[in-house]
Order: structure tokens, then C-alpha cells, then sequence
């Protein structure tokens, strides 16, 4: 039988390789998402712009995410490579996530807006929709050998401790 402590260390490169497979499915998943941050207020707009292709993904992602919450005073929208507005929407809600049809290849801004004066930090994300089988591909693989990891670690902690109760 081959020496727990090799077996230990086969088990602890499986939970290794699978955080580094969900690493790689989280840059998958952001991979053509733009990101910005910052104070809105009525003077003052966060715009972010990404540059989409019509060809690879038919349909965009954005996302709004306020930090000091108040009821309607924060909107979202989204303007075309024209510059034509395509969506208008108030933020009623601290996490707000909506798609989009591309109609066009080109920069799509989404601009965040606030009605008062006062400052109000906003995070916002933009993009074209993560491809789902990827996604989905990567997230199996990454749980399943995770937890062929920590079983395998697990079992061998138990089998070392009914070893170590045998032998005393």
C-alpha cells in the first residue's frame, strides 16, 4: 500500500486543481465585462463602456450595485454604438442586473445617473453575456474534483485515526 502521506499530498493537489479550475471559470466568466466604480450624484454620472461584437454574443449584461441604498434616486442607461438609448431604467433595489438585445457591433456605455445631490457610490459592470455552457462545463469540473479532494482527505484522516486506535 503506498504511503499515506503520498496519498495526502495526491488529494491536496486535487482541492488545488480544482480552485485553480474555478479561478479560470470566474475569468471565463468576466471575460468581455467592463467594470467601473464610483460617486454619482446630480452633477455627476459614472459612465462605462465596453466594446461588444454582434457576431459573438447577440446579447449584453449590465449591473448596478449601490452602496448607500435610497429609494429612487439612482438610474441606469444604456446607449448603443449610435449613441441611441436603448434602456432606461430606475434603480429600485441595491443589486440591479438586467440583459440586453446587441444589435450592433460596437462601444455600448451604460450611464449611471442620481437625482440628489448627495454622493452616493455606485459600482457598475457591463458586457456580453458570459457563454452558460462554458460556464456550467467549468463549475462541474471544479466542484467534483474539490470534492474528490476533501473526500479523499477525509477518508484518510479516518483511516489513520481507526489505524492509530488499533495500534495503542
Amino acid at each position: 500500500m503506498p504511503k499515506p502521506g503520498l496519498i495526502i499530498v495526491i488529494f491536496g493537489l486535487l482541492i488545488v486543481a480544482g480552485l485553480v479550475v474555478s479561478m479560470v471559470e470566474n475569468q471565463i466568466t468576466l471575460e468581455g465585462i467592463n467594470q467601473g466604480n464610483g460617486k454619482v450624484s446630480s452633477i455627476e454620472s459614472l459612465i462605462t463602456s465596453v466594446d461588444i461584437d454582434k457576431e459573438k454574443s447577440p446579447i449584453g449584461i449590465f449591473a448596478v450595485q449601490i452602496m448607500e441604498f435610497q429609494e429612487n434616486t439612482i438610474s441606469a442607461k444604456i446607449l448603443d454604438p449610435s449613441n441611441t438609448e436603448i434602456i432606461s431604467e430606475k434603480i429600485n433595489k441595491e443589486s440591479f442586473e438586467k440583459e440586453f438585445d446587441v444589435f450592433e457591433s460596437g462601444t455600448y456605455q451604460l450611464i449611471i445617473e442620481s437625482s440628489i445631490d448627495n454622493e452616493i457610490y455606485v459600482s457598475s459592470a457591463i458586457g456580453s453575456l458570459p457563454d452558460a455552457d462554458k460556464k456550467f462545463i467549468l463549475s462541474i469540473i471544479s466542484f467534483s474534483v474539490l470534492i474528490i479532494g476533501m473526500i479523499g482527505i477525509a477518508a484518510i484522516a479516518i483511516v489513520g485515526i481507526k489505524n492509530r486506535n488499533r495500534s495503542v
